[in-house]
C-alpha cells in the first residue's frame, strides 16, 4: 500500500523481454536502500523488486501488467516516478493508493501559469462513477486532486514541488498516464451495484 506521494524519481537504465514479460533495469537514489522482494510503486504500479545492484533495481512486469499499463510503452532512458510502500507508523500524506493501476488515461491539455500548472486528461468513460469533483486520484503514482471532472475527463494543478520532482514534468499532450482511481469510490460503486 502506497500514499501517493513521490519520494524518487528513477532512470530506465535497460529493458529485457522474457517471453510475454519485461524486466526493468532502473537506477535510483534510493536503489541501494532496496532489497528483494519489496513491493515498490514504479509510475503507480506496484513491482516487486528482483534484485538490486549499483545504485540500481530490477522489476518484472508481466503481460497483464503491461496490458493495462503505460509500461510497454517504457524506454531506455524515460524517467520513472518511485514509492516505497507506507510505513503504518506515520502520516498519511496523500490518499490510499493500492499501486494497482485501473487504466491509463491520456494528456489532453497542459497549461503553465505563474508558478504552476494545469493538466486535463481523459480516460475511459467506464470509469466515469469512479471520479468525483475535489476527489483524490493517481496519476503515475502521484496522489492528486482532480477538478474540473467530466464524463470522461478531469484536470488536476500540480505545484511546483511536484512539477520538479516527479515526472508530471515530462508529460505532454499526448502523453499516456497510469490511473488509479480512489479505493473508497471502487468499493461503494460495488456495494451500489448489488
Amino acid at each position: 500500500m502506497f500514499t501517493g506521494i513521490i519520494e524518487a524519481t528513477g532512470v530506465i537504465e535497460e529493458i529485457i523481454s522474457n517471453g510475454s514479460n519485461k524486466s526493468f533495469r532502473i537506477s535510483s537514489s534510493i536503489s541501494g536502500e532496496l532489497k528483494a522482494d519489496q513491493s515498490v510503486a514504479h509510475n503507480g504500479v506496484c513491482l516487486t523488486v528482483e534484485s538490486t545492484h549499483d545504485k540500481g533495481h530490477q522489476v518484472t512486469a508481466v503481460q497483464e501488467t503491461l496490458a493495462k499499463t503505460n509500461l510497454e510503452d517504457w524506454k531506455k532512458g524515460d524517467l520513472v516516478n518511485l514509492e516505497r510502500c507506507m510505513l503504518m507508523n506515520g502520516r498519511l500524506d496523500g490518499h490510499i493508493v493500492q499501486g494497482h493501476v485501473d487504466t491509463t488515461g491520456e494528456c489532453i491539455g497542459k497549461k503553465s501559469l505563474d508558478g504552476s500548472h494545469i493538466y486535463r486528461f481523459q480516460f475511459p468513460k467506464a470509469f466515469t462513477k469512479l471520479i468525483i469533483e475535489k476527489g483524490s486520484i493517481s496519476v503515475n503514482g502521484a496522489s492528486l486532486t482532480a477538478f474540473d471532472v467530466g464524463p470522461d475527463h478531469f484536470s488536476v494543478a500540480i505545484v511546483p514541488y511536484t512539477f520538479r520532482y516527479t515526472n508530471i514534468g515530462q508529460v505532454d499532450p499526448g502523453s499516456i498516464v497510469n490511473l488509479e482511481f480512489d479505493i473508497v469510490g471502487k468499493y461503494i460503486s460495488r456495494i451500489l451495484q448489488q
